[in-house]
């Protein structure tokens, strides 16, 4: 295999440091709000805050790094994220819920810079490496999952406020992030086809690929944002499994989700992106039907493992088919708009999940993902057939 350059490793361990606020979030974000919410079904509000936020901060995020280059806007965030971790350490040592939640929406614009260490890296690289460019960067994701949930146990009670130590760390990873990212260098497409003619988005988006990658991404995001933000609650608050089951559940789904990434360019040479795909969607399905079937330990974990897979096909090939769609000079339009769709459904997904998990119930959540599921296979079929 062609080696890749340094830019994408230096992305890759940008990713697992600065990616730890995630698991982070996911981990704790509803088990804080479960004690600081004003009502129960409020708990996985600061889960939804953190995807809202991102979903807010794409096109800002993507207009600030055609402005300034990459590398300036990795390294700013960087020390921005610093400051947003101790602010959300304050507002947790407080007690306050809204404070809580409007830091970790504030930590939003974190989030979406990151996800722009993908395209990052496939703008490093010739166009046959991009998968395997795409996927390296989320290897960083392996990491994350291990670290920010150790992260948040460490943090736990080094304060006398629970979990506001948790988040003092997470700044010093960030810290960390930042002296890394010194060793990024912005990749020569930004000089060399800036001023390149572009088309505008209502002519790109008459292109089926176009539709297809940004599909593909933002179901594989919104099933699995529905199901995981509602998992630790269901779990511990609402079956009683322990908090370390509950850990265990969430770093395994995290693993999941981005190990297979170890050989998408393998999978995707030897299946096709289509077919990886569809391979994610009956994940989906599987998932929801061991989930379905009960609430015991091993249902979890099987499930949010397969959670954790589909969702890695359906967004490496999502992101693997979006530079198809558009020019060197179009990508940070193009980016921009297909993040906010992908994180704008997460987000929806995130606000309805804690609701119905509260009001419906753990089962409702999986019904409600089988249609979208369904609709996505016959998309996907569909596009298949027409090549």
């Amino acid at each position: 295999m062609t080696k890749l350059p340094l830019n994408v490793w230096i992305l890759t361990v940008a990713q697992a440091l600065m990616m730890s606020v995630s698991p982070i979030i996911v981990f704790v974000g509803g088990l804080i709000g479960a004690k600081l919410a004003p009502v129960s079904n409020m708990a996985t509000l600061p889960i939804a805050a953190i995807i809202i936020g991102t979903a807010l901060a794409v096109v800002p995020v993507t207009i600030v790094m055609k402005k300034t280059g990459r590398k300036k806007a990795f390294l700013f965030t960087a020390v921005y994220s610093v400051i947003i971790s101790l602010c959300i350490s304050y507002t947790v040592h407080i007690g306050s819920f809204y404070l809580f939640c409007f830091s970790v929406f504030l930590m939003g614009a974190s989030i979406a810079t990151v996800m722009q260490f993908r395209f990052a890296a496939m703008e490093s690289v010739n166009l046959e490496l991009m998968p395997n460019a795409a996927s390296s960067v989320l290897l960083g994701g392996i990491a994350a999952a291990f670290i920010g949930p150790e992260i948040a146990l460490l943090g736990k009670d080094i304060l006398d406020t629970e979990y506001t130590g948790s988040f003092i760390l997470l700044a010093g990873l960030f810290l960390l992030s930042f002296f890394v990212l010194l060793t990024f260098k912005n990749p020569e497409v930004d000089a060399t086809h800036s001023n390149s003619p572009q088309r505008s988005l209502k002519e790109i988006s008459k292109q089926p690929v176009f539709w297809v990658a940004i599909l593909s991404a933002s179901i594989g995001y919104m099933i699995m944002s529905f199901i995981m933000t509602a998992t630790p609650v269901s779990m511990h608050v609402m079956d009683g499994h322990s908090l370390t089951d509950t850990k265990f559940v969430i770093q395994s789904h995290i693993l999941a989700m981005f190990l297979p990434s170890l050989i998408a360019g393998w999978t995707i040479r030897k299946l096709g992106t289509t077919k990886m795909m569809i391979i994610g969607l009956i994940a989906y399905l599987i998932c929801a039907m061991i989930s379905f079937s009960g609430h015991h330990l091993g249902n979890y974990w099987v499930s949010l493992v397969l959670l954790g897979v589909g969702w890695n096909f359906l967004f490496v090939g999502g992101t693997t088919l979006l530079p198809q769609s558009y020019q060197p000079s179009e990508r940070f339009k193009v980016q921009a708009l297909n993040d906010f769709i992908v994180f704008g459904s997460q987000a929806v997904a995130a606000l309805s999940a804690g609701w119905l998990v509260f009001a419906l119930g753990w089962e409702t959540i999986l019904i409600c993902t089988v249609p979208i599921i369904i609709f996505h296979m016959i998309v996907l079929l569909r596009s298949s057939f027409k090549k």
